[in-house]
């Protein structure tokens, strides 16, 4: 039976793994199932735990690569314009256990870019400081090869850890003048806030999604010029309510049919430019941007 310091222990945790499951995954929905297996194993446990929180993190990080593993989560990771989901931190019970470079928007696409094991040694190692041996013995490798996989991420993210350190005050600046530039059809604005190399994503869902005469993209849109094109054209076929919110720890756009979200618009940001714009348009993963403020 469960005592209530079993559930106090977990409950003090149930945060940080939500966010450690929302990292390894990109998806809220199935990161707060992670946790509840973790809730049923930990609960139903017969051995002495003397560290909880390495414990539980453990639990959580070895469900997470099963859950990747699947068949249905490799076709689904294989998509060129997947995207994490959109979270409000509050809405989506993270809070502030998370500092904003840990789980910006940009930071998890890098991270969809690695192997499971990957990721989770990463993870692992830097934000819960865990030892060789703790991780090879998670992921079932050698303590070298850990090293080695460790090495690989590292590289991955030092290539795009120039996108995580944009401050708030300058993504509301370059959203605020992104979206007005695109309201105005002003192709000539957007490209001169676009970094020339700058990629686009957007993210329909696994079926895609139309609205009128404008498809998401199916691949992601590399180039300041063909992004300005296509986000101009967009912006002309829509009447949509607009509000800023933040997500993912960054200030982001949310767009609204009908006080419902419609679509999310969020921005990775180096030296005044804008790098990456990504745009989820998947509906079934747009629950947890929070309400319109003032429907």
């Amino acid at each position: 039976m469960t005592s209530a310091a079993d559930l106090d222990v977990f409950e003090a945790h149930r945060a940080l793994l939500v966010a450690h499951a929302y990292r390894m995954l990109g998806d809220l929905g199935r990161a707060e199932d992670m946790v509840q297996d973790a809730w049923l194993r930990w609960s139903g446990r017969h051995v002495h735990v003397e560290s909880p929180r390495a414990y539980l993190v453990t639990l959580v990080t070895r469900l997470c690569i099963n859950d990747l593993d699947s068949a249905k989560t490799r076709r689904e990771e294989s998509r060129s314009d997947r995207l994490p989901e959109p979270v409000d931190l509050d809405e989506g019970g993270i809070g502030r256990v998370e500092v904003s470079d840990r789980i910006s928007m940009a930071f998890l696409v890098v991270l969809q870019r690695l192997t499971p094991a990957e990721r989770a040694v990463l993870l692992l190692r830097e934000v819960f400081d865990f030892d060789y041996a703790d991780i090879a013995r998670l992921v079932g490798k050698s303590e070298a090869a850990c090293r080695k996989l460790l090495e690989r991420a590292r590289q991955h993210v030092t290539e795009e850890k120039r996108l995580f350190s944009a401050s708030a005050d300058e993504h509301r600046r370059l959203l605020a003048a992104f979206t007005e530039a695109a309201a105005e059809g002003n192709i000539d604005a957007i490209v001169a806030m676009l970094a020339e190399d700058a990629v686009m994503v957007t993210d329909g869902g696994a079926e895609g999604r139309r609205e009128g005469g404008i498809r998401n993209l199916q691949a992601p849109l590399a180039g300041a010029a063909r992004i300005a094109a296509f986000v101009t054209a967009t912006a002309r076929s829509m009447d949509l309510d607009t509000e800023v919110h933040e997500l993912n720890g960054q200030p982001a756009l949310v767009f609204y049919h009908e006080h419902a979200p419609f679509a999310a618009l969020l921005l990775a940001i180096a030296n005044g430019r804008i790098h990456r714009v990504f745009f989820h348009a998947d509906l079934e993963r747009l629950r947890y941007l929070g309400p319109r403020r003032d429907a």
